[in-house]
């Protein structure tokens, strides 16, 4: 289907979805949230993806954050509706069942770190720019940075950037945890590609198995987490991607992942 502030595009199993809003740094607002809900939503749906590539128009940011503009005039009904429609898409990319990465260039603020954090890994350039700068404007965090924040970075890290509003770098994010890999500009795009690929060429039940074991799992108990763990791993072996991974093990070739 036609977006209009999106663009999908296609490489192999990999699908990128782009933030297409340039002019308003990508700035996310409730169309441009819902757009990305159902564009997940059909990623999700879709055998042929194997894996997703999230990232914004343009070299200055990723996201910028959300719409001031139109937030500017949300009554406290509208805006609990705007923070439920904002967490129901990081809640979506978070258990889509599949590999999501972020490719972040430029501005991570507010909404944008948000986004970046529902997804599953981060790849960011060093010029990148992270930040919840919410308190600057009378607000918190609305799309999850909270929490999220505070489950990647720990508690003393979610707390100060949340009250300062401060911005971080790239590096100060990998340092913390928020981010999985820095690069420089001019590698993002070849980081970026060869890590969606091998994503997609992994066994896919698999992959979906290990992400429900940690994010799941993870909210658990460390008993319920294992139990977890292990009714996913007996899952696997009612899989033929099973049969074709130690078989191609044993015979010394590459395998190759259907799905089933």
């Amino acid at each position: 289907m036609a977006y209009r502030h999106l663009e999908i595009s296609h490489r192999d199993a990999v699908r990128t979805i782009i933030v297409n809003r340039p002019d308003k740094l990508n700035a996310l607002n409730r169309e441009t949230l819902n757009e990305l809900t159902l564009a997940f939503v059909q990623a999700a749906q879709d055998d042929s993806v194997r894996a997703v590539v999230l990232t914004g128009a343009g070299e200055k940011a990723f996201v910028a954050g959300a719409d001031i503009s139109e937030m500017n005039g949300y009554t406290p009904m509208q805006a609990q509706g705007f923070s439920r429609t904002g967490q129901q898409l990081m809640s979506t990319i978070e258990r889509l069942g599949k590999p999501v990465v972020a490719r972040i260039q430029g501005f991570a603020l507010g909404g944008g770190m948000e986004l970046a954090m529902a997804c599953h890994l981060r790849v960011a350039s060093e010029k990148a720019t992270f930040g919840q700068p919410e308190i600057n404007l009378g607000l918190i965090p609305g799309f999850g940075g909270t929490q999220r924040l505070l489950r990647l970075a720990g508690r003393g890290a979610a707390i100060e950037l949340c009250l300062t509003g401060g911005t971080i770098t790239a590096q100060r994010a990998y340092e913390l945890g928020v981010v999985n890999r820095v690069v420089a500009p001019a590698a993002l795009d070849e980081t970026v590609n060869a890590l969606a690929d091998q994503l997609a060429a992994a066994a896919p039940l698999a992959a979906a198995g290990i992400l429900d074991a940690i994010l799941q799992g993870g909210e658990t108990s460390i008993d319920q987490g294992l139990e977890f763990e292990t009714q996913a791993f007996a899952l696997a072996f009612a899989t033929e991607d099973m049969r074709e991974g130690t078989t191609a093990f044993l015979a010394k070739r590459k395998a190759v992942f259907k799905g089933s």
